[in-house]
């Protein structure tokens, strides 16, 4: 019991972390923010953390009943969610700041934007689709072993927006010692960790919807 518990923890904590992607949402965050005041740019990292937070939170522990009100499997879900983390995890891989997160026209359009918290930063560049399904999956999962799991869930999200928060708040540190290349290391790296974690989504949904696929009865 211990053992599963110890599993489930590392595996929501990398699974929140490499979704929420800090060092992304912070480089992000200073291109928004760089014509800024000091005090702009830091309340707009605490609003941005703050919705985010509110966000994954409400998805945690409401998403499996609003996927249950319009008829949606959990195994449908957790499978559709494994592909989506797979495709964010091969743009990764390949450096790409992931579409599902900001596009081109987003980041322009929020420079014009006096209130770049909520939109693009919270919504979708930290609670994009990616991290809201993984807080989804890994709740309902969750759900089925002790109520220490589901604290377990709620502290990763709390302690991946933390990390991103303290990220921005010391981004001009962060970028004196972080350049392109490193970025596209550690950014590849975590890539790679995210296609594992997706493909084991796809492979725990399949077992479940399919279980004569993989001797069950």
């Amino acid at each position: 019991m211990a053992g599963d518990i110890i599993s489930f923890t590392l595996l929501t904590l990398s699974s929140i972390i490499i979704i929420v992607n800090p060092l992304s949402a912070t480089l992000i965050y200073v291109s928004l923010t760089s014509s800024l005041e000091p005090a702009t740019k830091l309340t707009i990292a605490k609003d941005s953390c703050k919705f985010a937070l509110l966000i994954l939170l409400f998805a945690a522990i409401l998403g499996t009943w609003i996927l249950q009100l319009f008829g949606i499997s959990l195994e449908a879900f957790r499978i559709a969610g494994g592909i989506l983390l797979f495709g964010i995890g091969m743009e990764m891989v390949y450096a790409k700041v992931s579409r599902t997160k900001l596009t081109a026209t987003e980041k322009y359009e929020s420079r014009e934007n006096d209130d770049v918290a909520i939109m693009p930063l919270a919504i979708p560049m930290i609670a994009g689709p990616g991290a809201i399904t993984t807080s989804i999956v890994m709740m309902n999962e969750a759900f089925g072993m002790t109520p220490f799991a589901i604290g377990i869930v709620l502290c990763s999200i709390m302690f991946s927006i933390g990390i991103t928060y303290y990220m921005m708040r010391n981004s001009d540190y962060i970028m004196k010692r972080v350049g392109q290349r490193e970025y596209r290391a550690i950014n590849r790296l975590m890539g790679m960790l995210l296609i594992a974690i997706a493909v084991q989504f796809v492979i725990n949904g399949i077992k479940i919807a399919f279980p004569l696929l993989t001797g069950g009865s």
